[in-house]
């Protein structure tokens, strides 16, 4: 299904005892809001525990019965921190409303009568604030997800490595015959592989931050990364093993601008490839290609020839933590990592797979010069 990300009208929170000024309000600001109303401070936080995802802006009177406009305001403040917060107050208030603007970090006083005109210019200005505040969460989320996938990724194989080495060590001095030494073989091989992963990882993730090459120029004089140069950037500084760079190859069907955390998304594609390589180990003709698209719809498709996903792994692959490499340290929350970071700003991950018929793993990017994103599910 083709989907369109045109955005819903922002929601408003709109709190005054006298339902004659919230009906007021709902009229003068409808066209523009969904405007939900409540008559008191105990039945504004019932919505709010119902609805606090999308409301974007709480306007509250100073005065009412029971709980006042500034008590309600401290609670929004310490529970739901990114809602902007306005209060609505009378001249003669305004002695007392040095504490709740203190404590009750509000964006804006509005005094009464309310102007039309300026509850408009006041509601666009705390809109840029929420989006703010929402990139910001969002970002912060992606750096979260970030540090906990890298303590994840390099625990286990560091683990794996632990034991393998405490197994050898456990050995030494004994007579090995031909068969312990081929364990011990097998046993430095995997050790080799696990410290390889975890180089990898980390080489491509630093590299990408340090990098300062394959930018693109925006109209403003900013610089973006290409999807191209992140590519490139992974395959320059990825430490593959043996031959495993003659696997890959790269189709460049357009290039465009990553301006969004394009270091996590650096980090996506090493983990996606690493997998792919992993996947490709014992095939006998292993084929890794990388394919780059720009146009409406930015993506970067990463196929291997391996031998596919088990029906019962794809099924829940980017929402449970199920993994194909259990015998290499994996416990497939990597995945599921990568989808958050590509959802994070706008994208996402699409997984088509067959056993025995290769996977192909595609991160989708949002239309940056448009706003604009459409995806298949």
């Amino acid at each position: 299904m083709t989907t369109d990300t045109t955005q819903a009208r922002p929601t408003i929170l709109y709190v005054d005892d006298e339902e004659m000024a919230c009906k007021y309000f709902a009229r003068a600001v409808g066209s523009e809001y969904e405007v939900l109303s409540a008559i008191s401070a105990d039945e504004a936080v019932g919505i709010l525990r119902a609805h606090h995802a999308r409301i974007s802006v709480l306007v509250t009177d100073f005065r009412m019965p029971g709980r006042d406009g500034g008590d309600l305001l401290r609670q929004v403040a310490l529970e739901y921190p990114q809602i902007v917060r306005i209060l609505v107050t009378a001249y003669a208030d305004k002695d007392m409303l040095l504490q709740t603007v203190n404590t009750g970090e509000v964006f804006r006083i509005l005094e009464k009568p309310i102007g039309v005109a300026d509850v408009r210019d006041i509601l666009r200005l705390a809109g840029e604030r929420y989006r703010e505040r929402a990139v910001r969460r969002q970002r912060l989320m992606a750096i979260d997800e970030t540090l906990a996938f890298l303590a994840h990724e390099l625990n286990t194989p560091l683990a794996a490595i632990a034991n393998f080495a405490l197994g050898i060590e456990s050995r030494v001095g004994a007579e090995y015959s031909a068969p312990r030494q081929a364990e011990i073989g097998r046993a430095a091989s995997a050790m080799h592989d696990n410290a390889q992963y975890c180089l990898a990882v980390l080489s491509s993730f630093l590299q990408s931050v340090r990098s300062s090459t394959g930018v693109v120029q925006k109209p403003g004089g900013g610089q973006d990364v290409s999807a191209g140069a992140l590519v490139a950037s992974l395959l320059d500084t990825y430490p593959f093993a043996d031959n495993q760079r003659g696997w890959v190859n790269v189709e460049m069907q357009g290039d465009f601008p990553v301006p969004t955390l394009p270091n996590c998304v650096a980090l996506v594609l090493s983990s996606v490839m690493s997998n792919a390589l992993r996947a490709l180990s014992g095939v006998e003709a292993p084929s890794l290609r990388f394919v780059v698209t720009a146009g409406d719809r930015p993506e970067i498709r990463i196929a291997d020839n391996g031998p596919g996903i088990p029906p019962e792994v794809m099924d829940r692959l980017l929402v449970d933590p199920v993994t194909t490499h259990a015998s290499a340290g994996g416990s497939g929350m990597g995945m599921i990592f990568c989808n958050r970071v590509m959802q994070s700003f706008g994208g996402g991950i699409r997984i088509v797979s067959a056993s025995g018929a290769g996977t192909t793993v595609t991160l989708d990017f949002p239309n940056f010069k448009n706003r604009m994103h459409r995806s298949d599910r």
